[in-house]
C-alpha cells in the first residue's frame, strides 16, 4: 500500500517546493501539486496492464483533465496546472544520460536511451494534446450553440 501512495506524496511535496518557483500563489498552491500526485498515481497504478509509454499517455490525460477542470473551477489559466503537474513525469534523467551517452561515444546506448527519451516526450505532448483540443472543440461547439439558440456567449 504504501509502495502506491508515498511516492505520490513525494512528488505533492517536490511539486509544492516547484510552485513556489514559477510563482503560484493563494489556493492553487495547494491545488496545483495535487495534479502532479494524481499523474504519479495514475502512472504507478498503470504500470502493471501498461507498457512504459503507454503509462506516461494515460498520466498525462490523467493530470490535463485534472489542469482543465481546475483551472475552470479557479478561474485561472490551465499552464499553471500542467507546468507542476507534468513535473514529475518529465524524463530528465533520460535526458541526462542520452547526454552522457553522446559525450562518451557510445553510439548505439545514445541512439536507444534517445528514442526512448523522445517517445516519453511524444506521450507527454500527445496527452497534452488530445485533452486540449476536446476541450477547445467543445467550448466552440457550445458558443455557437448558444448564438444559433440566441443566448449570450457564456
Amino acid at each position: 500500500m504504501s509502495e502506491l501512495f508515498l511516492p505520490c506524496v513525494y512528488a505533492f511535496v517536490a511539486c509544492f517546493a516547484f510552485c513556489f518557483v514559477v510563482n503560484i500563489r493563494g489556493r492553487m498552491l495547494l491545488f496545483a501539486p495535487l495534479g502532479a500526485s494524481l499523474g504519479w498515481l495514475v502512472y504507478i497504478a498503470a504500470a502493471p496492464a501498461a507498457s512504459e509509454l503507454l503509462c506516461y499517455f494515460f498520466a498525462t490525460l490523467a493530470v490535463s483533465i485534472y489542469a482543465e477542470i481546475m483551472a475552470r473551477l479557479h478561474r485561472a489559466p490551465a499552464t499553471g496546472f500542467l507546468l507542476v503537474g507534468l513535473l514529475p513525469l518529465v524524463p530528465g534523467g533520460g535526458i541526462y544520460y542520452t547526454m552522457e551517452y553522446c559525450i562518451s561515444g557510445d553510439t548505439a546506448m545514445f541512439l536507444e536511451t534517445g528514442l526512448h527519451t523522445f517517445g516519453i516526450a511524444g506521450s507527454l505532448a500527445l496527452g497534452v494534446l488530445v485533452v486540449s483540443s476536446i476541450v477547445r472543440f467543445y467550448s466552440v461547439v457550445r458558443r455557437h450553440l448558444r448564438q444559433k439558440a440566441g443566448l449570450p456567449p457564456a
